[in-house]
């Protein structure tokens, strides 16, 4: 069985750290639900860098203020191969959860739609040193 291809990913800290953050690589969405349970999807930690797969749907949310009051922030970010996310939508307040339920559906489908394909060789390759190239076929488990 070939192991997932994944990239490393920097996945931002949304809110303040001292409050509640979390974020999430969403498979699934209930659509009968209103809420944060509705994203179906694997844990990852905020604030540093992650192995996700390229094409992934990621939910990040954070809040800041008091913790009476929060003021509340969602993000929804796709993975691209070359590491990097691209911020799909947001939402602020109490309704982020349906405000982006919609959305995530909709990226969902395009995932699934489209499967991220691998390049081949290319001259790119040869930018990047020896020890690097090892290095990423060790964490491939291809050595």
């Amino acid at each position: 069985m070939e192991a997932p291809f994944t990239v490393a990913v920097e996945i931002p800290l949304v809110g303040d750290e001292r409050r509640k953050n979390w974020a999430k690589v969403v498979t699934n969405v209930d659509d009968s639900l209103a809420t944060g349970w509705a994203f179906d999807g694997e844990f990852i930690a905020t604030g540093g860098i992650q192995d996700v797969e390229p094409g992934c749907v990621v939910l990040v949310y954070g809040e800041k203020g008091s913790r009476a009051n929060p003021a509340i922030e969602a993000r929804v970010y796709t993975v691209h191969a070359d590491a990097t996310l691209s911020l799909r939508a947001s939402a602020r307040g109490r309704a982020w959860a349906r405000t982006l339920r919609d959305t995530i559906e909709d990226l969902l489908a395009e995932v699934a739609e489209a499967p991220i394909e691998q390049i081949g060789w290319s001259p790119d390759l040869l930018r990047y040193s020896d020890e690097a190239l090892v290095e990423e076929m060790k964490r491939r488990g291809l050595t």
